[in-house]
């Protein structure tokens, strides 16, 4: 597929759905802190999603929470603060790019996830076909439209089906985030585990005799 390559426009318009208030009393109040170091125990990738404004200036922000959903039809998910200025254009804009870094772009993460007015200045860009904004030297890149939104508490739960895709490639690896730093593969480390086809096959395909 072409790098910037259109595969389906005909999409569902977006929906906000809240979700129900919890009513039970007894669930157990969770200490804020602990829970931050408990879930820094999964590393995650890094990833920026960015998008073009109302006045046609990029805006962006580093993103954490991002994960493929469905193959049929191409969904993939990110999860923005109720607050986030980001999420609002991207919210009227309909439209987002998702940027996967490399284990070299910490400077670039950093930029994304300050409070900087202009993130995009020292930052090289560009513009794709589909009019969103593609950061250079991502290890990947997906152009989504907005699909769906639902409650997410303190977040927003955005679902995005996917428009574009970047070429794979076996060079590069990701810069991910554990235990509140940044951290890398290890070389030697990035070999394919032998059942890394079943665990593919459990993760993408749901069947009627499927055990989850």
């Amino acid at each position: 597929m072409a790098a910037d390559g259109v595969v389906g426009t005909d999409l569902p318009e977006t929906v906000d759905t809240d979700l129900p208030e919890t009513v039970d009393t007894d669930l157990p109040e969770i200490d804020g802190r602990q829970f931050r170091n408990v879930l820094g125990q999964f590393c995650t990738g890094i990833t920026v999603i960015t998008t073009f404004g109302d006045d046609g200036a990029p805006v962006g922000f580093a993103c954490q929470s991002f994960a493929a959903l469905s193959l049929d039809p191409p969904l993939v998910l990110f999860c923005p603060t109720k607050g986030s200025r980001t999420w609002a254009a991207i919210e009227r804009a309909g439209r987002f790019a998702v940027n996967v870094l490399a284990e070299e772009q910490q400077q670039v993460c950093a930029r994304f996830g300050s409070r900087e007015a202009d993130k995009f200045a020292g930052i090289d860009w560009r513009t794709s076909d589909l009019k969103l904004p593609i950061l250079d030297d991502s290890l990947a890149t997906i152009q989504c439209t907005v699909a769906n939104v639902v409650d997410g508490g303190d977040h927003h739960i955005v679902f995005g089906r996917v428009l574009a895709l970047s070429e794979s490639t076996d060079s590069g690896r990701p810069l991910l985030f554990y235990r509140g730093q940044y951290t890398a593969i290890e070389p030697e480390k990035t070999v394919p585990a032998p059942w890394r086809a079943d665990l593919e096959h459990f993760l993408t395909t749901t069947t009627l005799d499927t055990w989850l």
